[in-house]
């Protein structure tokens, strides 16, 4: 399974990284930053479907996505071109990222940043703060539900807001269970990578949209996908391989939500 090469991996690289930078040293680093920006009031726009712009180099089942990869230059054309956010992967092994990617744009950018990757650990979280994080992306199948609440909880002492990612109605409950606001719906199957849209319009019926701001996650591919998506009242499309993919990812992302042009 995918995940769990990931997860193991991930294991083992974070025993390293807290040899070389412990967690009272972290702890340190966290303190004093700017106050992270809330991402829900810039993803729940009236009327509209907003965009959660991800920047990412790589992914496990489709290889190279951007070989001249800039993500500075990437989010800079994403925020011109009206992202409301923007995901970093930040995961180094299979996506090809690095934790230093989210410092970059978060220095680039003035709207919220969220950090994309396998978040396993308490130490992980101090270290999205130190890096600059306004949110952190918190995968339920890759949680126990004690480690979850944890986490939920830490984010948000720290200020950071949390895209709960649920793919099963039973991952949706635990989400709503341990006060999930933000609810990211994946619509890929992280044990196989398969991607269903469908997955987004089974849940949405289970979720009240007046109280939990919705993000339909992967496998959203044009502007017909964005619509639908918006008919079904979700709030967020986070939206990175259609993006990264084109030559000039800004205006793939203005194309994609342009409901004015034909297309």
């Amino acid at each position: 399974m995918i995940l769990d090469r990931i997860l193991a991996h991930k294991r083992a690289e974070l025993a390293s990284r807290k040899r070389i930078m412990p967690l009272n040293e972290l702890e340190k680093a966290a303190q004093g930053l700017p106050a992270p920006l809330p991402l829900a009031p810039s993803i729940r726009r009236s009327g509209e479907l907003a965009v959660i712009a991800e920047t990412k180099k790589a992914s496990p089942s489709k290889g190279i996505l951007c070989k001249n990869y800039n993500p500075v230059k990437i989010v800079a054309a994403y925020e011109q071109a009206g992202a409301a956010a923007i995901s970093v992967l930040t995961e180094e092994k299979f996506f090809l990222g690095h934790p230093c990617h989210l410092v970059l744009v978060k220095r680039a950018v003035r709207i919220p940043v969220l950090r994309k990757d396998f978040i396993i650990d308490p130490y992980q979280i101090y270290e999205s703060r130190a890096l600059g994080a306004d949110a952190v992306l918190l995968i339920v199948a890759a949680l126990s539900p004690a480690l979850l609440a944890e986490l939920t909880k830490l984010a948000g002492d720290l200020g950071l807001s949390c895209l709960v990612e649920v793919h099963t109605e039973r991952e949706l409950s635990q989400a709503l269970a341990y006060g999930a606001e933000i609810i990211g719906i994946n619509n890929r199957n992280l044990h196989n990578f398969v991607t269903d849209l469908s997955v987004t319009f089974n849940l949405i019926d289970l979720i009240d949209l007046n109280k939990i701001t919705v993000v339909s996650e992967s496998g959203i591919k044009n502007k017909g996908d964005i619509l639908r998506l918006k008919e079904r009242g979700v709030h967020a499309a986070l939206v990175g391989e259609a993006l990264v993919r084109c030559a000039e990812p800004g205006q793939g992302l203005i194309k994609l939500t342009d409901f004015r042009a034909g297309g």
